[in-house]
């Protein structure tokens, strides 16, 4: 097969406003790393999709302005590719899942010094770009001494198997056809990586939002965890937050072009997902951070446009030119099945059991996933923490307000410490 010079493709793929699933025939089981060739060289079709990953991923840097002017360290972006068919809890079969994965550091002899990192709804493998303030010597996330490993999850639209993927029973991508996941799905196949990776031993695993959601499975699931921390979720996905999902949905299924899941990458439904965006933001910040930041204010140069709306439709926009709709409902679909009870026996008995110290943090303005949910989850698990993160930044305060993070997270981790001292 003849490829264009990786970049030229490169260019062609943003374009057209598609991230496509890097495939290239690789035996399964096996990674295939992030290479970069000269000027025009020309790559293989995974070297050139993962570069297409890195370029096409647009971070929440304002979450980061004023706080941290930070480069990202340096990683190993690589490729795994489960070595055999994955079933999903509803019974759907996925022929070849591959999977994007990053880590930095060195895993140790006996394996027992890995971390690892969960990504929300909207995020990728690339954990030192949105969670920059944790990657630091006195920091939660220390590559001179822990093997940090992220992955994308499954149905993600960064590199991971997702709706963009290819179904072998037809020969074209998945797109509305995509299986139903649940979290528990995603735990799955992040296990088979950590197995093909080699660990033995995980010393901390970390997540917020839907990234606490995969945590607390693998706590459930997987006996290799040593200690915990959950931010801003609870024990099952709310009522409240299943409606104001599905309100989301319908707004991606509204726009014109979203022909049941079958759109065009020259024809997206940019409209309904950068309106879902819009709603996002709004339940992702609070009332007083909005105050704070756009007041009344008219956005400059304009005489009939406010700030805040100005921000809300950027932000719309932006997720458009990064993301994909079908991803968006299925993930938030996903978030949905959240329920660590189902199948499983009481809240009491299945949280109970969790001994390994957990630290369960809340974020006090958060009205997406309010702070009572997280004060019953730490008084159902069998060893947590509670704290609570004082911040108006609403729910993405956990993507911004990382010097209150590693303070909370080190007071835990030096009680636990002197604990297990004693």
């Amino acid at each position: 097969m003849h490829l264009q010079p990786a970049d030229a493709r490169i260019s062609s793929l943003i374009n057209r406003q598609k991230i496509k699933n890097p495939r290239n025939g690789q035996k399964p089981g096996v990674d295939i790393h992030l290479t970069t060739g000269g000027s025009g060289q020309t790559e293989t079709d995974s070297d050139a999709s993962l570069k297409l990953i890195r370029i096409c991923i647009t971070l929440n840097s304002e979450n980061c302005a004023g706080v941290y002017q930070h480069q990202p360290m340096t990683g190993k972006t690589s490729l795994f590719t489960l070595t055999e068919p994955f079933i999903t809890e509803s019974g759907d079969t996925i022929e070849q899942v591959q999977v994007t994965y990053k880590t930095w550091g060195k895993l140790n002899a006996d394996g027992s010094n890995a971390v690892l990192v969960c990504h929300a709804l909207t995020g990728n493998a690339d954990a030192d770009e949105w969670f920059p303030g944790l990657f630091d010597d006195n920091g939660i996330l220390n590559p001179a001494e822990q093997y940090i490993i992220c992955s994308n999850v499954l149905g993600g639209c960064y590199g991971t198997t997702g709706p963009w993927s290819e179904n072998a029973a037809t020969g074209k991508p998945w797109q509305g056809d995509f299986p139903q996941i649940t979290i528990r799905d995603m735990v799955r196949v992040q296990q088979q990586l950590v197995n093909h990776l080699g660990v033995n031993g995980i010393e901390l695993a970390i997540g917020g939002s839907m990234g606490g959601m995969q945590v607390l499975e693998w706590l459930c699931m997987d006996d290799r965890i040593r200690k915990a921390v959950l931010i801003a979720m609870g024990k099952a996905h709310s009522p409240w937050t299943i409606g104001f999902s599905e309100a989301q949905r319908r707004a991606i299924k509204a726009d014109r072009n979203f022909n049941d899941g079958f759109y065009s990458s020259d024809a997206l439904p940019a409209e309904g997902l950068a309106a879902a965006r819009m709603m996002g933001m709004m339940m992702y910040r609070s009332a007083p951070a909005f105050q704070r930041r756009f007041g009344r204010k008219l956005q400059e140069g304009h005489k009939d446009l406010l700030q805040v709306n100005s921000y809300l439709n950027y932000q719309g926009d932006k997720l458009v030119k990064r993301f994909d709709a079908n991803t968006y409902i299925r993930l938030t679909e996903a978030m949905d099945t959240h329920d660590v009870s189902r199948g499983r026996g009481s809240y009491e008995a299945v949280l109970g059991a969790i001994s390994i110290p957990v630290l369960v943090m809340a974020i006090t303005s958060d009205v997406l996933y309010v702070p009572a949910e997280q004060r019953e989850l730490a008084g159902l698990l069998g060893n947590a923490t509670y704290a609570e993160l004082e911040s108006d930044e609403g729910h993405d305060a956990f993507l911004i307000e990382f010097p209150k993070m590693v303070a909370i997270y080190n007071d835990f981790n030096n009680n636990v410490s002197t604990t297990i001292t004693r």
